[in-house]
This record gives C-alpha cells, sequence and structure tokens, in this order.
C-alpha cells in the first residue's frame, strides 16, 4: 500500500497534523470547503436531532473543521440512528456526555493540543466524560488523538517517522477480533491471511502512548498506534474509514507536487471498493452498539 513520509521524500515538514488542508481561519472554512468540492458539512441526512426527542438514537457527530465532513459514514449511519452534527469550529456545543446516546469525533488541521482553536479543549474534556460515562464513542485522525490526550495518553506533534499519507495497511493485533466494533474487519483480514485491512490515511501528528489500560488493537508500519479502546465503548481509528476519494483528493492537492497526488490518487481509488465497505461497516456496527446502549438506557 502506498504511504509517503515526507521526510523520506526529503520534504520538510509542516505543522499539518491531520488531514492537509490550508491554514484558514474559522469563519471561512465553510466557504473553502464548498469551493474546493468537499462535501456538504450538513449533508443530506445530518440535521439538528436532540438525543431522548425521538424513538431513534442520536449520534452527535463533532465537527473541528468545515473542510473535514463525516462524509461516506452520513448515509450508513441514516439508515438506523439520527445524525446532529455540531460544528465545533463555529462555537456550537454538545452538550453533557451524559445525555448523548452516542459520540463521533472527526479530525481536522490543528494538532491536539491547539487549545486556542474553536471547540478543541472542549471536545477533549467531551470525550474524557464520555469515557467516563461509557458514552459509544469513535474519534477519528485527530478525534482519536483528542481520545488518547483526553484520557492519559501522549501526542507527539510533528512525528518524527513523518507524514503518512495514501493508503495504509492497518495491520489488527490478535486480540482485535474479539472488538465488538472492529472485530469483524480484523477477523475477515485474518481469514484472508492478510491480517490487515487497507484504510486511507493522512496525518503527521501521531499517538506515542496509549492511555493506561487501554485495547491496542491495530498498527501501519509506520506508527503503532492505528486503532485502539478506551474502556468498553470509546475507539480511536488513526486512519479515514470514511473518506471518500474525492474527499482525500481535495485534503491532499495543496500539498502534494502533481506527481505525489497522482500517486496518491490511484492508491486510494485501487483500494476504495474495499475501503468504501469496510468503512460503512464500521460506521453501521458503531451504530448499533449505540443503539443498543440507548435501549438498555431507555
Amino acid at each position: 500500500m502506498l504511504t509517503i513520509s515526507w521526510e523520506r521524500a526529503g520534504r520538510s515538514a509542516r505543522a499539518v497534523p491531520c488531514c492537509l488542508v490550508s491554514a484558514v481561519s474559522s469563519t471561512s472554512r465553510t466557504a473553502s470547503a464548498a469551493a474546493r468540492g468537499l462535501p456538504d458539512p450538513s449533508g443530506p441526512v445530518l440535521g439538528d436531532a436532540v438525543p431522548g426527542s425521538s424513538s431513534r438514537p442520536v449520534v452527535t457527530v463533532v465537527q473541528l473543521d468545515a473542510e473535514v465532513p463525516l462524509d461516506r459514514f452520513a448515509a450508513p449511519l441514516a439508515e438506523s440512528v439520527q445524525v446532529r452534527l455540531v460544528r465545533a469550529y463555529a462555537g456550537e456545543d454538545a452538550g453533557a456526555a451524559a445525555d448523548l446516546d452516542g459520540l463521533l469525533v472527526l479530525g481536522g488541521r490543528m494538532h491536539a493540543y491547539a487549545d486556542a482553536e474553536p471547540g478543541l479543549a472542549a471536545t477533549r474534556a467531551l470525550l474524557a466524560d464520555a469515557v467516563a460515562a461509557g458514552t459509544p464513542t469513535l474519534g477519528i485522525c485527530l478525534g482519536a488523538q483528542l481520545l488518547a490526550a483526553a484520557t492519559g495518553g501522549r501526542v507527539h506533534v510533528a512525528a518524527p517517522p513523518g507524514r503518512e499519507i495514501g493508503v495504509v495497511d492497518v495491520r489488527w493485533r490478535p486480540e482485535a477480533t474479539a472488538d465488538p466494533l472492529l472485530g469483524a474487519l480484523a477477523t475477515a483480514a485474518e481469514a484472508a491471511e492478510s491480517r490487515s485491512t487497507p484504510m486511507p490515511t493522512m496525518h503527521d501528528d501521531a499517538i506515542v502512548d496509549l492511555p493506561a489500560g487501554a485495547a491496542w488493537l491495530a498498527a501501519s508500519r509506520m506508527y503503532p498506534y492505528q486503532a485502539f479502546r478506551v474502556g468498553a465503548a470509546a475507539w480511536g481509528v488513526q486512519f479515514h474509514p470514511e473518506a471518500s476519494p474525492a474527499t482525500m483528493h481535495a485534503w491532499a492537492a495543496d500539498d502534494l507536487p502533481a506527481d505525489e497526488l497522482a500517486a496518491v490518487d490511484a492508491a486510494v481509488a485501487a483500494a476504495d471498493p474495499q475501503v468504501e465497505r469496510d468503512g460503512a461497516a464500521v460506521a453501521r456496527t458503531f451504530a448499533a452498539l449505540v443503539a443498543t446502549r440507548a435501549a438498555a438506557r431507555a
């Protein structure tokens, strides 16, 4: 699978931690996302659902950057749950973790300790509270780094191995096969004798210490902590199971030279049939976990 290390490529690493997007102010991000061809941050199935206001459970999606949308997770989630979008970059508040049916935190261009960024410190605190409350939680890329930092782990900003871009082989550890969220992917990889699953990735910050007691589920060749679980129901994944080829291209287009962008595009396109299928499976499984807990609390 194709990944590009910025340091191996002889380029200076810029501080663009998760998802390669141009530095823009929070007030201009929504317009920028539309101009770059990214999916509408609000999406066709996203709305103002409030936990407890409907017979269907609600997954609260915290969006830290308008250029990092829910993308292809939107449709499979909406099959069984309502999706409530909280635009943290615009000052919206998710509410108390204990009141949420489920929580999903997306990626962003900032690093996990950039507390001057709108909503970032509040999201880190929200993740800690969600773990304590047992709220089913999923953090993607920066969301995973925030989950680790919120619960006692550590994130290295501009990690020395360099930037991981393209498609990565997510190598499952033996204990992953029994995991409630990711076990099906790990089991399928084991049955195929590959023991790995291709997934899109784009980051140069990295989790270097997991929280105490966390379950380590997957690694890549470059970075060890590609997937983990904190407590019974909070997961972090460094890769992007939600990202479409169009979104990956938009993230990378301003930062890669043409030859490297073409190579990333080709790798993402080649892996996409499996990525789309496996990403949808992760979204549906997460929705099912949220629904199960909501029913138990009813």
